[in-house]
């Protein structure tokens, strides 16, 4: 039998020139820290003008969302999420795995997000926003000096009718999606993997939105509903894997952490390093995050990203410097997990490139042990989140344990600075899920 070729080399080629790929091809939890961390890069052409065009867009539509969303009245309509403390979590997680977490662990709480409780309210709204001004601006309907609470009117309502979006989804880029489009009036269409949970389907379907679910997994999803956009040319597909506006909503949350750092009196500088934890699927958030950030932050910030052992796309994507020309099936890996956020099998190739060289690293932790920690931080810190959005969690974990972990310390100067760093853990998601799923979750911890 012909052994099947991954770009020219057999699977036992790419393990022995990465070792590392046995352990994540057995599903072991692993951690790897980025060889390319720092190395120059000329592939991306965004740049910080694009955050600030993305961040004025939100500003502009900030009355609007206020008016036809009340529970951003309080922020004036900006969508943001609070920054806290976490200390009795701390306390948990350095008895329980017998480490020291020097400096503070801190949550970024994206999982109250208003409008579509998750990390995909930033992107996810952004998008769709910015085409429906689009569109008001090109039917002359609004001037970027006007209140945009003028989008609240059926006059806009019927203007959004004649145009539909689509989008590909495990669940929350749908839930963000679909809800904002129907809001302004848009017909709209989400395709939903098999991993995607019932009751995100449900909730938007409640909403009127369209809803496709395919057998098969995330990548099938975005195929079709990219077909669906190519078929009809007033259909906007929104797509997860290579859209530069979905990356820009969720690198403006980088400036407003700053002033919530700054709020906390949280120094970040070469003395006081900070680490950030994001939960990664196809690599979109936790990309533009890390855009944003090391916008603000540079080489003092050091971002690692956090996958499913059963759905390791984006580390595949960067240990072989392959992106999405890999997939987690190419390597045997079943793509199976109830991180139904990050149950994807192919990376982003646009945001592998981009932001590549940023990326300090990433790790694996499976769902037993997301679970545990979903335990911990409801009996710590009364906080639920969805499994998924526990996976930043295992971080602070592997990077002080792992001999990788202590080696990156090393080579970029922070062993003697860990007394003054900061751990942020980004929480993607999480105070949407229904009472009777949440039960669910918590009766797996009792079995």
């Amino acid at each position: 039998m012909k052994t099947k070729l991954l770009e020219g080399k057999s699977i036992q080629q790419w393990i022995e020139d990465y070792p590392i790929l046995k352990e994540i091809i057995r599903t072991d939890e692993v951690f790897w820290s980025n060889p390319d961390y720092g190395m120059k890069n000329n592939l991306s052409t965004l740049n910080v003008e694009d955050i600030n065009d993305a961040s004025r867009r939100l500003d502009r539509f900030a009355p609007y969302i206020a008016k036809v969303f009340p529970e951003t009245a309080e922020q004036n309509g900006i969508i943001e999420s609070p920054l806290i403390s976490i200390p009795n979590m701390q306390n948990r997680i350095e008895q329980n795995y017998g480490i020291s977490i020097e400096g503070s662990l801190l949550l970024k709480c994206d999982n109250v997000l208003p409008i579509s409780g998750s990390i995909k309210a930033r992107g996810g709204i952004y998008e769709v926003l910015k085409h429906a001004e689009k569109l008001a601006i090109k039917h002359n309907f609004i001037t970027y000096v006007n209140n945009y609470e003028v989008f609240d009117s059926e006059k806009f309502k019927e203007l959004f009718s004649q145009y539909s979006i689509a989008v590909g989804s495990t669940g929350n880029l749908g839930l963000s999606i679909g809800i904002m489009s129907a809001q302004l009036g848009f017909k709209v269409t989400v395709h939903m993997s098999s991993d995607a949970k019932q009751w995100k389907k449900d909730l938007l379907c409640s909403k009127g939105v369209q809803v496709i679910e395919y057998q098969l997994d995330y990548s099938k999803a975005v195929e079709e509903g990219r077909k669906q956009a190519l078929s009809n040319p007033t259909c906007h597909f929104i797509d997860d894997e290579n859209s530069s506006n979905l990356f820009l909503g969720y690198a403006v949350a980088a400036s407003r952490l700053r002033k919530q750092l700054d709020d906390m009196n949280i120094i970040v500088d070469e003395e006081h390093p900070l680490f950030l934890y994001l939960p990664c699927g196809v690599g979109g958030g936790p990309g533009g995050v890390t855009f944003g950030l090391k916008e603000e932050f540079g080489e003092h910030i050091h971002c690692f990203f956090a996958e499913p052992t059963h759905s390791p796309c984006f580390l595949l994507g960067q240990l072989t410097r392959l992106q999405d020309k890999v997939s987690v099936q190419d390597f045997g890996i079943d793509n199976k997990t109830d991180a139904d956020g990050l149950a994807v099998g192919r990376a982003s190739s646009f945001v592998g490139k981009t932001i590549g060289h940023m990326l300090s690293g990433c790790y694996t932790v499976d769902d037993e042990r997301l679970y545990s920690f979903l335990q911990d931080l409801i009996d710590t810190e009364n906080i639920f989140l969805e499994p998924s959005a526990l996976a930043g969690f295992y971080g602070p974990i592997q990077l002080l344990s792992q001999s990788d972990g202590g080696n990156y310390l090393k080579e970029n100067n922070i062993q003697g600075k860990l007394k003054n760093a900061s751990h942020i853990i980004w929480a993607t998601g999480g105070s949407m899920v229904p009472k009777e799923v949440r039960e669910e979750y918590l009766r797996k911890l009792n079995n």
